[in-house]
């Protein structure tokens, strides 16, 4: 039997394994589902799209169920999923269960990025492969930059003075990064991003804050060992101001591309501070944007992905996602 090299684990269940070999054996992620004409539950239709032959990027995409002469354009979702880079996928059961709800609740057109995972594909890639997925979206604002190849669901249904990107967990951390990307650089077209969501965003550091655990048992942590499996050749490593937005020579968060900014948090969440912490750096920086804190008392990490029935706390979140994108 092959040893174990590196072996990351959460509460003691390990779910991803690196072999001597370069095998990855992925231990615990929710099954891939097909898309579907019409979700039985919530009547929206979702379909599956290549973006890229080469890099392969992917991605699922989300129509609320809409009267056949719907004319008014609906806000754009570019969304990132969770998994800590390594797991989880566009086309999963948690994703899309997820995506069904909220595109149904806020009415938005969702675009749900396939990026490349880690340890196969080591970031920066799944930022790459991100931006490139926001770029295409931008793209279909001007026909003529399509040669033909726009989809008919963002060329008829969207309206890019409403394009919005969010995820959660390492999702939300793409999000917070491409807003950076998108103060820096132009969109296709010259669309802007209006606003981004991270829920349960992963970022971390060499040092704790607040409650997170102290000493040795810092380094312990999950969020602190698994930069350098998804990042190895991270310069600055575990500070490296795509993890930690506060390290050595990260630049300003005022130079967020984006209107308006909603940071989700839950009680019970170990990244909890961390995302408290971020919004109180982005309200310092001097951006003039909105920021808004918006948290889930007694709640674990991502604890609205995965569940079968929409509880109390799962449906105040997505209210407070549809009301934000709007």
């Amino acid at each position: 039997m092959a040893s174990i090299t590196k072996e990351l684990a959460f509460k003691g269940f390990p779910f991803i394994r690196i072999y001597q070999d370069g095998k990855v054996e992925r231990l615990i992620e929710s099954p891939h589902v097909p898309p579907s004409d019409q979700d039985p539950e919530t009547g929206v239709s979702s379909k599956d799209i290549t973006i890229s032959h080469n890099p392969s990027i992917s991605a699922r995409l989300y129509l609320p169920n809409l009267p056949q002469n719907q004319t008014q354009k609906l806000p754009i979702l570019v969304y990132f999923h969770g998994g800590a880079f390594c797991i989880e996928s566009a086309f999963s059961l948690h994703a899309h269960c997820f995506l069904n709800r909220l595109v149904s609740e806020a009415q938005v057109a969702a675009v749900s990025v396939e990026y490349r995972l880690a340890p196969e594909n080591p970031l920066p890639l799944a930022y790459e492969d991100s931006w490139a997925a926001l770029q295409w979206v931008a793209s279909h604002s001007n026909n003529q930059e399509l040669d033909g190849k726009k989809d008919p669901w963002l060329a008829k249904f969207g309206d890019f003075d409403r394009l919005y990107i969010g995820g959660d967990s390492a999702g939300g951390n793409i999000a917070h990064n491409l807003a950076m990307k998108a103060g820096l650089e132009r969109l296709c077209g010259g669309v802007k991003v209006l606003g981004a969501f991270l829920s349960h965003p992963y970022f971390w550091g060499s040092k704790p804050i607040r409650s997170e655990p102290k000493g040795e048992d810092f380094e312990k942590t999950l969020e602190y060992k698994a930069w350098d499996v998804v990042y190895p050749s991270a310069p600055g490593g575990i500070d490296n101001p795509m993890v930690n937005p506060a390290g050595e020579g990260a630049p300003s968060l005022a130079g967020l591309g984006c209107s308006k900014l909603l940071m989700c948090v839950a009680g019970k969440d170990q990244l909890r501070d961390r995302g408290v912490w971020y919004c109180d750096l982005v309200r310092e920086s001097g951006w003039k944007g909105e920021v808004e804190l918006f948290e889930v008392e007694g709640e674990e990490h991502c604890f609205h992905l995965g569940s079968e029935t929409e509880t109390e706390n799962v449906k105040k979140l997505l209210k407070r996602l549809a009301s934000f994108l709007v």
